[in-house]
């Protein structure tokens, strides 16, 4: 079911959501500041290409961290989570669009606070 899962990810969207979270990471690397965010975008990236089997796992950022995630979070990170919560509502309408909807949910609280979550098979 996982491959399956994938394989329909990417061809619905899951591509465009990478390379959209890919460029994210490069411009978030331009600044010193940003860096952590844009290396784990970069994760993220990866990440939301093969959703399907992964789990999001909480991690405790230190104080820096904290600082960045806020920022993150008031830049830029509130539209990205919107957009995903609202994606993942639009594809919860169909019951075939429900296992997509709960890998939108995930990823939304990965990308809105990136500093503060991992991810593991």
């Amino acid at each position: 079911m996982n491959t399956i899962g994938n394989i329909l990810w990417i061809l619905l969207g899951g591509l465009i959501s990478a390379i959209v979270l890919f460029i994210e990471g490069i411009v978030c690397c331009i600044s010193l500041i940003g860096t952590p965010v844009g290396l784990q975008l970069f994760k993220m990236a990866g990440f939301v290409l093969l959703p399907f089997g992964k789990k999001v796992v909480s991690v405790k950022p230190s104080g820096f961290k904290n600082v960045v995630n806020i920022l993150w979070l008031l830049l830029l990170g509130w539209e990205s989570t919107l957009a995903y919560l609202v994606t993942g509502l639009i594809f919860c309408i169909t019951i075939i669009g429900i296992p997509f909807g709960k890998q939108y949910f995930k990823l939304a609280q990965f990308i809105a606070l990136p500093l503060g979550h991992d991810f593991s098979n």
